[in-house]
């Protein structure tokens, strides 16, 4: 009697080449994650995408959803840079007395 649980021979060979081909995409794929122009090329793409969240943070806390300036906002900054440069041109004038 023939047990439905018995292979032949090219099952057994097609299931190996299936099992062999399954594990040299998954090496492949392996490398190509830790390759280091991959990792180089991941690492960039995060970087910019940071910089674009960062810049469109600051950009919304300057620019209205319209489009127009917050003209406070602005203000401020421009009133921030001043006393910046004032408080360093005292102090260079300080040191170099």
């Amino acid at each position: 009697m023939a047990d439905d649980t018995t292979r032949t021979k090219a099952q057994i060979e097609a299931d190996i080449a299936a099992a062999r081909s399954r594990l040299a995409a998954n090496i492949e794929s392996l490398f190509l994650q830790v390759h280091p122009r991959a990792i180089a090329a991941r690492t960039v793409a995060d970087a910019r995408s940071l910089a674009t969240e960062r810049a469109q943070a600051v950009k919304a806390h300057f620019v209205t959803t319209d489009g127009a300036l917050k003209t406070e906002q602005v203000a401020l900054l421009a009133a921030a840079v001043a006393g910046a440069v004032a408080f360093l041109a005292v102090v260079r004038s300080i040191v170099h007395r």
